[in-house]
């Protein structure tokens, strides 16, 4: 894990820090960049988007697809996990906790904006951050890699209906228009420009893309931060009045990582995979794609809304709570194997 990544949780707090102070002392900048907008995407944060989703999306080899067959266990269980308990157990959580249990504690006229937040955030798997988490449980690197190539391909065609249902039971309106164009601007258009570019790299020999991937590495990382500051400089007032906020919008998410990941291990040991496949099959369902969360709230509700703080608040606690996770698999090597077939 490079230091950018290990550090990343620090660094998302120096920058909320950065960002309600500068948003505080410097309005009227701020305000100017917020309106930097067409169509409602708003330019300096989809460039930051796209500097931070398109060095992921190079390390991606869709022909890596091809090794699913023979993990098709992992595979089932990572698909299953990933689309169809992880949004729906988020709904159902953002529903409990939101909705009820911690809504009088909450801005009453921010709730179905929490609620989109979170349904956001669950609705897109993790693309990049698992490859790191899945080299410190020893995973099996090929299956890691078909696992997230075959789930960036399901998201193109997915996302927007997923989240589409999601927020319709919810009872929030759905803007179609903006829900395509960021799908389009956030995951489509990525995908295309990072495997051409993969493409011509490779074509030079494997060296010149790992050359350029060590390059590019901080882009992504550096690109967050950035478009963190911008968010929090708008969040600022808000989270000033309810600090709490930040810690109440965490507990559906810390419930939902356990689950998953949880669920995932289980089933993958019931199915009688190796433990290199359930981990990084486990990994990827607890953790999210939360560059697309966060500018598809954008996009969709605003800088000063409350899905993008929420989505923001997945960023905060990812580092810690999967490092979290990866102790607890490492840990569980043993029992994993007990029972199992010789590899």
């Amino acid at each position: 894990m490079s230091i950018f990544e290990r550090y990343l949780t620090v660094r998302v707090l120096l920058c909320i820090a950065v960002g309600i102070a500068l948003g505080q002392w410097l309005p009227g900048p701020f305000q100017a960049i917020g309106r930097m907008e067409v169509a409602r995407v708003n330019l300096p944060v989809g460039l930051l988007i796209w500097v931070m989703v398109i060095p992921m999306l190079l390390k991606v080899d869709f022909g890596a697809m091809v090794e699913v067959k023979q993990h098709w266990r992992g595979i089932g269980v990572t698909l299953f996990v990933n689309w169809a308990v992880k949004p729906f157990s988020m709904a159902l959580l953002a529903w409990i906790f939101i909705r009820h249990v911690l809504a009088p504690y909450l801005p009453a006229d921010q709730l179905d904006s929490y609620v989109a937040g979170l349904i956001l955030l669950a609705a897109a798997p993790c693309t990049a951050m698992v490859f790191v988490w899945s080299r410190l449980t020893g995973g099996h690197a090929l299956f890691t890699l078909s696992q997230v190539a075959l789930n960036d391909a399901i998201m193109v065609f997915a996302f927007a209906p997923l989240v589409a249902l999601l927020l319709g039971l919810s009872a929030i309106t759905v803007p179609w228009d903006t829900l395509i164009t960021s799908v389009v601007l956030y995951i489509v258009i990525p995908v295309v420009i990072a495997q051409l570019w993969r493409k011509a790299l490779l074509a030079r020999g494997a060296g010149a893309l790992e050359a350029t991937l060590a390059r590019i590495g901080p882009w992504s990382i550096t690109a967050l931060l950035a478009t963190l500051v911008l968010l929090f400089a708008f969040q600022g007032q808000a989270i000033l009045k309810q600090p709490l906020v930040i810690v109440m919008l965490a507990v559906p998410i810390l419930i939902q990582v356990f689950f998953n990941s949880g669920l995932a291990y289980w089933l993958n040991r019931r199915l009688r995979e190796s433990h290199a496949v359930a981990c990084p099959s486990a990994l990827i369902g607890a953790s999210n794609f939360f560059e697309l969360a966060v500018a598809a709230a954008i996009s969709l509700f605003g800088f000063d809304s409350g899905a993008a703080l929420a989505t923001v608040v997945g960023v905060l606690i990812e580092v810690p709570v999967m490092l979290l996770v990866v102790r607890w698999v490492n840990a569980s090597k043993g029992w994993y194997e007990r029972g199992q077939p010789a590899a």
